[in-house]
Parts: structure tokens; C-alpha cells; sequence
């Protein structure tokens, strides 16, 4: 990954409040603006999490150094797939 050891342990404390049961239940039912155009739900799930927190000075740091797709990989490494 490319992302820096202390940004993604920043990330990972910022999203993980976030990331919870009740949170995931509504996405597996679909209950979120927009989910009848979702073509990949744990994506989704994933960056309306980053986004949920992004504002919080990671977001600017994190867009210096990687892009979208650096980005989603460390996601992927901090979020579980909902199904």
C-alpha cells in the first residue's frame, strides 16, 4: 500500500466508529440514498465511510501523496466486505 503507516492508523480510528452493525444492515437492505444505482455495494459502503470523515484534515493530506485508487486499497484493508 501506499499509503503512510500513521495516515492509515489515523484513517482507521476515524472510519471505524462509523463502521458498525446497524450502518451495515442498512446497506445490505439497501436502505441509502441512491441504492438502486449501486453496481458495487462494498465499494460504496466503503467510500460513504471515507466521505463520512474525509472533511476531518485526512482527506486534504491523503490527496497529496495518492490518488482514488491508492485510496480504496487502504479501505479495503481498514472495512470488511459486507457480505
Amino acid at each position: 500500500m501506499k499509503i503512510k503507516p500513521e495516515d492509515f492508523d489515523e484513517l482507521r480510528a476515524l472510519i471505524s466508529p462509523y463502521d458498525n452493525e446497524r450502518l451495515r444492515k442498512k446497506y445490505i437492505s439497501g436502505d441509502f440514498v441512491n441504492s438502486d444505482k449501486v453496481k458495487d455495494l462494498n465499494k460504496r459502503y466503503r467510500w460513504d465511510l471515507y466521505w463520512s470523515i474525509a472533511s476531518r484534515l485526512i482527506g486534504d493530506r491523503l490527496y497529496r501523496y495518492m490518488n482514488d485508487t491508492h485510496i480504496d486499497t487502504a479501505l479495503r484493508a481498514i472495512i470488511k466486505d459486507l457480505k
